[in-house]
């Protein structure tokens, strides 16, 4: 009996540890750097962005901003958002919201998350979201309305 309580214990920890290293190694999860793309900004480490999971769903926030006026700056306000965003500090702001892992692969792009929607501070727009993770790389891309019409920006992991 003793014999069969120790092999029970021990399988049940060991798929408890092994849940737990599962979930660890989801790609999107991490600290993620941020390009710009467009005007002075293009090319520019802009900020890092947060992902993390909660309940099954995947979001993003700014954890830290890198380019002038103030960086870090925690007053600087996100004076174009909508609604309850509108006059809040960017930094800490959550720009990503639940995305969803579709198990879905693309050879070049690598593995797809959607369903969610992603805000730009700067213009205080929240388009539909797709995201895509392939190693170091992450590809966003915001649209309205057909994921064709749209844009896609890529962002480097931070190690």
């Amino acid at each position: 009996m003793k014999r069969i309580f120790i092999i029970v214990m021990v399988c049940t920890a060991a798929v408890l540890f092994s849940g737990t290293a599962v979930k660890a190694q989801d790609p999107i999860i991490g600290t993620w750097i941020t390009i710009g793309d467009q005007g002075a900004d293009k090319g520019k480490e802009t900020s890092h962005i947060e992902i993390f999971e909660k309940d099954g769903l995947y979001f993003g926030k700014i954890v830290k901003l890198l380019l002038p006026p103030e960086p870090d700056n925690p007053n600087e306000l996100c004076l174009k958002c909508p609604g309850d965003l509108k006059n809040k500090p960017i930094l800490g702001m959550v720009i990503i919201k639940n995305m969803k892992k579709t198990e879905e692969t693309d050879k070049k792009m690598g593995l797809l998350y959607a369903g969610g929607t992603i805000l730009d501070p700067e213009s205080g727009s929240t388009y539909k979201s797709k995201i895509w993770v392939n190693g170091d790389v992450l590809t966003s891309r915001g649209y309205i309305g057909i994921p064709m019409i749209g844009r896609s920006v890529e962002w480097k992991r931070l190690k």
